[in-house]
């Protein structure tokens, strides 16, 4: 007979964990492994990263998935190794090979196509992906065998650099380092740049280095937490308004800090700003987001009391 499972307790834990994830994880597979080990009741992302990428992932625990959505706005950074020469039916080296041909551009061409990807630009989401078209996610008609029409969508490219161009051997590639726009597939991105150059091309490596404030410098991996004690664990936490940089921050008296969490209006003199972070004076604590419109502060997403008392205990 197999031995019983051991349940793992939960509790609550509050905060943002910048993960390093790990390559052939999807990033829900990620996110369960580190739930499990900070025993955590409650947990998302923001955002997700193909199994085939690596890099930044900022998981979210807690009081923290509140405020997720707001990063998947962030600007993203990725270094890319794009395989010339060969198309797949995923634009990634997961999918089947569907054209061959030969490369023979120089860098000269390799440097004008990339700078015709500056700037704003149109792409048409890949087949093989997670957005949804009539309620049903693209990569699943992809498995069916069946092609959807696509709107072409509006992106940023910020910044294009050629890392490393290997244009002779076996193994044409580049290696590129992109700093876009939310919405952007890089994979859809590297298969445009092949297809422009009349030699397509796959993505064969994606790693993420930075998105919005977080860089992969302040990363932690699986591996490396699962060698840590608890308290260790723990201290990998980044604060809940981690995900709140580019806030105005606003801190109320106990009454008026009450009645904010409350739902109710505030009136001040603030000058009218879109995004607030709003903080308890005494203790001084997060106690949610809102926005300034004609002197009034205007609740947004909130901790309930719960969540604030627990985040000050953690904190003693």
């Amino acid at each position: 007979m197999n031995a019983p499972r051991t349940r793992v307790p939960r509790r609550p834990v509050h905060g943002v964990l910048l993960l390093d994830k790990p390559l052939g994880l999807s990033s829900n597979q990620a996110l369960q492994k580190a739930k499990w080990l900070l025993r955590a009741e409650k947990a998302g992302h923001t955002g997700t990263l193909d199994p085939l990428a690596t890099g930044v992932l900022p998981l979210c625990f807690g009081a923290a998935t509140k405020f997720s959505q707001l990063h998947l706005d962030a600007d993203k950074t990725y270094e890319t190794t794009v395989r010339l020469g060969i198309r797949t039916s995923t634009a990634d080296a997961e999918g089947d090979v569907v054209a061959t041909r030969p490369v023979n551009c120089s860098l000269g061409q390799v440097v004008e196509v990339l700078d015709q990807f500056m700037g704003p630009i149109r792409q048409v989401p890949p087949m093989h992906s997670a957005l949804k078209k009539d309620g049903k996610a693209l990569y699943e008609y992809a498995r069916e065998g069946e092609t959807v029409e696509r709107e072409a969508r509006d992106v940023v490219i910020h910044e294009l650099e050629l890392l490393e161009a290997q244009l002779q051997g076996d193994a044409p590639s580049l290696r590129l380092r992109v700093t876009c726009s939310k919405g952007t597939y890089i994979r859809t991105l590297g298969e445009d740049i092949g297809e422009t150059l009349g030699c397509g091309g796959h993505l064969v490596a994606l790693r993420r280095i930075a998105t919005g404030p977080f860089d992969v410098s302040q990363c932690v991996t699986l591996a490396e937490l699962d060698t840590m004690e608890e308290s260790e664990r723990l201290s990998q936490l980044k604060p809940v308004d981690a995900l709140l940089e580019g806030h105005a921050a606003v801190t109320l008296d106990p009454e008026n800090a009450g009645r904010f969490l409350s739902g109710l209006r505030r009136r001040g003199s603030w000058p009218d700003t879109e995004r607030v972070a709003v903080y308890g004076e005494e203790p001084h604590a997060l106690l949610g987001t809102a926005h300034v419109k004609a002197g009034e502060l205007i609740p947004g997403r909130l901790l309930s009391p719960l969540e604030i008392q627990q985040i000050l205990e953690s904190e003693t």
